[in-house]
């Protein structure tokens, strides 16, 4: 007699998708009931973020619609809330309605990390993020926006915080963010004559003294040098101390008004894994993984409980460090979440699973239209190349060919007629215009 049984992944991130998109391939109808329970409708193809910001990719594009390609998975939209191994049954908070528990028989724990933030004030009150596409798709907006309306204003205090942006962080998502925009603001000029070069501040703040932790040294300060010939002004071994009313001051004692926040310092541990659950948890708030992508240890091992991706602790077999994890990125999430359908799949069959090993491909991040950088070891390739390797390698990277087809689509447009330079700021606040009929007062009166 075949038992189904019943598989609940939390998360629908790279790790999570994979799983359940894999898992439909390599289980036969009925041999389980696939659950998936994430709160967004779909997954965020984040290395496509930077171009969202731009304007080169269609926000729809960056995300991977779960219910479209998850045919065999019962998506819930819903955040897990706890996590009770012992009993084998999670908490579900959906949007609206009450809280609800989900039972299961195996869990896999992808939910992801969360923005890490510090208690700088006033970083809450005015910071966008970047890790989802409705932050990417604000960022460009707010931009496109603040030059329509510095051009009505005559030079000045108020005109100069509209054309200053600051990044807090300067990791990959940081510099990719960073260099696009840059690159989408300086093409915007030739459509703005009211607006001056020399009037367009960008700052980029990071903490350490280094940024692309990710690749050595020499090439960072290529793309420090490289941001600087474009204008832009790049603050190493600096903080944000304060960012109250969009003024920002610095911890070398700087200070200016900017318009745009946008805050990449890194990720930290998802506070639902961190303090709601039972399940191991190492002392960064990570889930315990062994090799094989299985929760606990060799000596003390949870059965039925499987994580990977940035919630996890996954040992790094690659490294010659001894005790290394592997660091939280899409390369690694990816892959580990395809490992876990296998292993998945080879467990309930009764076969061994496999450990997780993965030599990385080597680093590489767009820095605005045309420009990029790529390394592998001690091979550095940067500029057009460098860009073009980095189209080339996420467009066959994201998952589909749907959406491979849209994004190469959309690329081909954009080449033969230019960026689309439209702002839809207003769709977030739609009723605007029928409040007001048109009358300017009403309009006031609401902001």
């Amino acid at each position: 007699m075949n038992i189904t049984r019943k598989i609940l992944i939390v998360g629908g991130g790279y790790a999570g998708f994979y799983t359940a998109w894999k898992l439909e391939r390599k289980l036969r109808p009925g041999e389980a009931d696939i659950t998936l329970v994430d709160p967004r409708p779909y997954m965020t193809y984040q290395p496509f973020l930077p171009e969202v910001v731009a304007g080169s990719i269609e926000a729809r594009h960056a995300a991977v619609s779960l219910r479209r390609h998850l045919r065999r998975t019962h998506v819930v939209a819903g955040t897990v809330t706890a996590i009770d191994h012992e009993h084998r049954v999670v908490t579900v908070q959906p949007a609206i309605g009450d809280s609800f528990e989900r039972s299961y028989d195996l869990i896999v724990v992808t939910a992801g990390a969360v923005t890490r933030k510090f208690p700088v004030p006033g970083i809450a009150e005015q910071a966008i993020g970047l890790k989802h596409v409705e932050e990417a798709v604000a960022i460009r907006d707010r931009l496109l926006t603040a030059f329509d309306q510095a051009a009505t204003l005559p030079p000045g205090p108020q005109r100069q915080r509209l054309l200053t942006v600051t990044f807090v962080g300067g990791g990959f998502s940081g510099v990719e963010g960073f260099g696009e925009l840059l690159s989408l603001a300086t093409a915007l000029l030739k459509r703005y004559p009211e607006l001056d070069r020399e009037e367009l501040r960008f700052h980029l703040v990071e903490a350490s003294g280094r940024i692309l932790p990710e690749v050595t040294d020499k090439p960072g300060r290529w793309v420090v040098r490289s941001l600087e010939k474009r204008g832009a002004k790049v603050h190493l071994n600096t903080q944000v101390t304060s960012a109250v009313g969009g003024h920002v001051v610095l911890s070398t004692g700087e200070e200016f008004d900017s318009e745009l926040i946008v805050w990449t310092a890194g990720n930290g541990a998802n506070p639902v894994i961190s303090r709601h659950t039972d399940l191991p948890v190492d002392g960064r708030g990570l889930i315990v993984v062994r090799p094989d992508l299985r929760v606990g240890t060799d000596d003390e091992p949870v059965p039925d409980a499987w994580a990977a991706g940035d919630d996890a602790a996954v040992p790094d077999l690659a490294s010659p460090v001894p005790g290394a994890r592997t660091v939280p990125n899409a390369q690694h999430a990816y892959r580990q979440g395809k490992l876990l359908a296998r292993n998945i799949a080879a467990s309930l069959h009764g076969k061994k699973p496999k450990k997780y090993l993965h030599h990385s491909l080597g680093s590489i991040a767009t820095l605005g239209l045309g420009r990029g950088i790529f390394q592998y070891r001690g091979i550095v390739i940067t500029g057009l190349p460098a860009w073009l390797m980095h189209r080339g390698y996420h467009v066959l990277a994201v998952p589909s060919w749907e959406r491979k087809s849209r994004v190469l689509a959309i690329w081909l447009t954009a080449a033969l007629f230019g960026r689309d330079i439209l702002s839809l700021a207003s769709v977030q606040r739609p009723r605007d215009a029928f409040v007001s009929g048109g009358d300017p007062a009403a309009h006031a009166g609401r902001e």
